[in-house]
């Protein structure tokens, strides 16, 4: 036998790590019969995992009978070492596999054969497949499937590389060049879905796809839909750009179809991008293209998306809206809104141009970014027609609101002794049916905190004295009332009212006879004007005309009062044996005293000559300011108050609990009236009436019931008016029920989680729940028409008798009585009901609507439908009377990165 001298860089260890993979490193040894022995006994054993292998080859081989001779080197040998250098090992990194049923090594042709799921990883490369073959003198590596003992190919390879990942029937890929070949690959970008017949991996950045399919579905080999192409260029994290594109729809080639398609791709949270718009018409302007603009992503903490429609009548609209956000201190949204709407045609009798618009801004501070300081934005302000008119919104809630709001205010706390704090508010109040508008701004509020000053150096805060405390509070205000057709114009700012009121309430509290609690306060009042009026009697005009007087004014204000309550407590015991074993009531009486004193010298008299007859009236000249005018007559007033609880204690109807369960009755009943000793009984009454109100809940605090009454001792005359008689001398008894009412509200469902609120619906002014319909914003539809819910399995619902289908249901019912001058009648009397159901896996539904059984008709009515079709949606809703009446129908792509995919139509409604 002739044996080359040869080095082979092998290492006898074999260690096995705790993921069962085999490592084993070469180390050069002298090539002998011993070592080839040894070295193919542990190949054999398949316990090395091979890493590099080197070969020296000599010029010459050594002759047989010298094969066993070890040459000796000493520091006199002439003979020169080895020059030849090593070559470079051919994997730069550590591979590491395992396979369930072998790990094949063949020497002779340079492969590793991984059978049964087979793993093998190498640097940022992790491949598992039912087979992987790895050729390490050539640097590459193949994955693929293998049969099950049914002969089904199972175990398909799983490629991934960094953050990308390929699903392939096979793939072939070198380690040096980074180049791959796939088979049928399956890959995930975001929101997108990609299958190729055949990928050629070019670099770690570039990818080159032939007849492939892009789609959002999950089932990638049988999805809804998908767009078919070519040829794809695939950039990971970057772009997809495509050839010639066609959609197909369950497999149905579509007409719809683009020279080229360009999907951009993106780690970042969104991108920019056209937002196209969506067709319709309309019998009153005409034809449209609607919900067309541009996205802006402008950073990571806001962002811009600009909205238009056109009609061929020439009505256009426009909005703006952008959310912004910064972690740990604030977030918000503004949305702005204009349209102009044309009906008609110009000539036409029924034609009609308007402008309307609504600005609606909502911001939040975090209160951990400074929690001395806080900001905070709700603003709901436009044309008092703009949610009765609007081409873009169709909530009856909305409609129907008679008042938009607005606040926006900062607050400071100072880290003083005693504390302090400031705010200023901006405030806006606006009547959508008079069209009043009634603004602060701003409103300014201070005040430092109560102050003990006959409180000791214990601290003891005990009896009258060491209880006094006093305050000091101060308000500014800068009031506005104009109307919809002056806004923002320089008469609003000409009629605009200032003034300023300090405020030092002293107060203290203390016991009488250990059960009754007390109190005593003064509060003394200063109010400062730049505005005041002179009246006089113009007798050339006939009539009082008011002058404005401008400049610097006061007055000075104070009042007493007291208060003393108590609590009561009483228990009716039935039996530990009886189901309600006892009923608790708690009775809280008081009695407040309060007198403010006449200050009749701030007000005036002018002289009226009117038709030969003169007469003297007297005003204040503070009347018209921004607090009023002080008091011009005594108010000496008694206030009575009893509040009650009722509370029941049952025995619960588990046999295994010792202890009985309490149940509400009522959560409270009151009752007030007062007594003013300074009654004159012309202009004003002694008694005020007893106003009566209550509440309780039932089935597990689902149901809320609420009524309220007041009762007048007064009686009136023949034509209503209420006269200085008590009732019951009038032969009437003791107290005269003018008006009242009952609600109820009762909100029940399978689904085990409370309902989400309809927060946007709240925010333009209706309800937050669809008692009134859901809140429709038909710039955007695809947002679900339903509560979100968290996604079912398909096959949750599997036999449909023994299924549990999710509803809710939604009731309300009010009850108005009215007998202020003798009408004892009901005035109002209507119930609503709002329901939802899934009708099946994939079908929701529901309705609202309600009746009214004074008017004798059917209020307000919704249908709506939803289908899910899985990556699509389709939705219609139909109001289908009254002036608010319309339907809508939308179907599209769920996804955002592909929402343009969509067709939206809708009728107008008669408004």
């Amino acid at each position: 036998m002739i044996i080359f001298a040869k080095k082979l860089y092998v290492s006898l260890t074999c260690q096995k790590t705790s993921h069962n993979f085999t490592k084993i490193a070469f180390k050069p040894l002298q090539t002998n019969l011993f070592n080839i022995v040894l070295i193919s006994f542990f190949l054999t054993l398949g316990c090395g995992n091979l890493y590099s292998q080197e070969i020296k080859s000599k010029k010459k081989p050594l002759p047989a009978a010298k094969q066993t001779d070890k040459p000796q080197i000493t520091q006199n040998d002439t003979i020169k070492l080895d020059t030849v250098r090593p070559t470079k090992t051919f994997l730069d990194g550590k591979v590491r596999y395992k396979a369930k049923d072998y790990a094949k090594i063949d020497q002779k042709k340079k492969l590793i054969t991984l059978y049964n799921e087979a793993e093998l990883y190498y640097k940022d490369v992790e491949l598992k497949s039912g087979i992987i073959v790895l050729n390490y003198e050539k640097d590459e590596v193949y994955a693929g499937r293998i049969k099950d003992s049914a002969g089904v190919l199972t175990q398909f390879p799983n490629f991934k590389q960094g953050s990308n990942e390929v699903q392939p029937d096979s793939i072939r890929f070198n380690f040096k060049t980074k180049k791959a070949l796939i088979y049928n690959s399956r890959t995930k970008q975001g929101e997108l879905n990609i299958k190729a017949a055949v990928t050629k991996k070019e670099n770690d950045s570039v990818y080159y796809l032939k007849d492939a399919r892009i789609t959002t579905a999950q089932d990638i080999d049988n999805p809804e839909y998908y767009f078919r192409t070519s040829k794809i260029k695939f950039v990971p994290g970057e772009k997809i750009v495509t050839g010639l594109t066609q959609m197909v729809i369950a497999d149905v080639p579509t007409p719809l179809a683009l020279p080229y398609g360009y999907f951009p791709l993106s780690k970042e949270k969104s991108v920019s991008g056209i937002i196209v718009p969506s067709y319709n018409d309309s019998n009153t302007r005409g034809f449209s293209l609607q919900n067309g603009g541009y996205y802006f992503a402008l950073s990571d903490n806001y962002d811009l998306t600009v909205l238009g429609d056109y009609y061929t009548n020439g009505s256009y609209a426009m909005r703006f809206e952008s959310a912004y956000a910064t972690r740990y201190k604030y977030r918000g949204n503004v949305n702005i809104r204009f349209e102009n709407l044309i009906s008609s045609e110009r000539g036409y009798p029924d034609y009609s141009k308007q402008n309307i618009y609504n600005i609606q801004w909502s911001h939040s501070k975090d209160s951990k970014s400074n929690p001395n300081s806080s900001f905070s934005a709700s603003v709901n302000m436009g044309s008092s027609k703009y949610f009765k008119q609007s081409i873009n919104q169709a909530n009856i809630g909305s409609n129907l609101n008679n008042t938009l709001s607005s606040s926006i205010s900062y607050n400071r706390t100072f880290n003083t002794i005693p504390g302090s704090r400031i705010s200023l508010t901006a405030t806006h109040q606006q009547n959508t049916q008079t069209e009043q508008i009634q603004m602060s701004l701003p409103n300014l509020q201070g005040s430092i905190d109560r102050i003990y000053p006959f409180v000791g150096k214990d601290g003891v805060k005990k009896g009258f004295i060491k209880n006094i405390n006093l305050q000091y509070n101060v308000t500014g205000k800068n009031n506005i009332v104009t109307y919809d057709s002056l806004f923002f114009k320089p008469q609003m700012f000409r009629d605009a009212q200032i003034g300023m009121q300090h405020t030092i309430p002293i107060s203290t509290n203390f016991k009488i006879f250990k059960y009754f609690s007390a109190g005593a306060s003064t509060n003394y009042q200063e109010t400062w004007v730049t505005k005041t009026i002179e009246k006089n009697y113009d007798s050339t005009e006939g009539k009082v005309v008011d002058k404005t007087i401008n400049g610097f004014d006061s007055y000075r204000t104070y009042n007493l009062s007291t208060n003393l309550g108590t609590t009561i407590y009483g228990t009716f015991n039935f039996g530990e044996d009886k189901r309600i074993q006892a009923i608790r009531h708690v009775m809280r009486p008081s009695i407040t005293y309060s007198y403010t004193p006449s200050f009749e010298r701030y007000y005036d008299h002018y002289t009226v000559d009117a038709a030969g007859r003169i007469s003297t009236d007297e005003y204040s000249r503070f009347a018209n300011g921004v607090y009023g005018a002080p008091g011009q007559n005594n108010s000496n007033i008694v206030g009575f108050a009893l509040s009650n609880t009722f509370e029941a204690k049952v025995r619960d109807s588990d046999s295994t609990k010792t202890e009985p369960k309490k149940i509400m009755l009522l959560n409270n009943l009151n009752f007030n009236t007062s007594y003013n000793f300074s009654a004159d009984g012309k202009k004003t009454l002694a008694w005020q009436p007893v106003v009566l109100s209550g509440g309780t809940q039932f089935f597990d605090n689902k149901m809320n019931v609420n009524f309220g009454a007041v009762l007048n001792p007064y009686a009136i005359d023949n034509a209503g008016n209420v006269i200085n008689k008590y009732n019951i001398d009038n032969g009437g008894s003791l107290f005269r029920m003018t008006s009242a009412n009952i609600t109820m509200n009762y909100s029940f469902s399978n689904k085990g989680t409370g309902k989400e609120k309809n927060s946007q619906s709240q925010r333009n002014g209706g309800r937050n729940d669809d008692l009134f319909g859901t809140n429709t914003d038909l710039n955007d539809s695809r947002n679900s028409q339903f509560a979100n819910e968290p996604e079912r399995e398909d096959d949750a619902i599997s036999e449909f008798f023994s299924s549990k289908i999710p509803w809710d249901m939604t009731m309300a019912y009010s009850l108005t009585y009215t007998n202020a001058a003798r009408e004892n009648k009901i005035s109002g009397n209507s119930i609503m009901i709002s329901a939802n159901m899934d009708i099946t896996p994939k079908w929701k539904g529901g309705i609202s609507t309600g009746y009214d059984f004074v008017q004798k008709g059917v209020t307000f009515t919704q249908f709506r439908f939803e289908r899910d079709l899985l990556s699509w949606r389709m939705a219609f809703n139909w109001n289908p009377m009254g002036t608010n009446a319309n339907w809508n129908f939308f179907i599209g792509i769920k996804s955002g990165m592909l929402s343009d995919i969509k067709w939206n139509k809708r009728s107008t409604s008669n408004r």
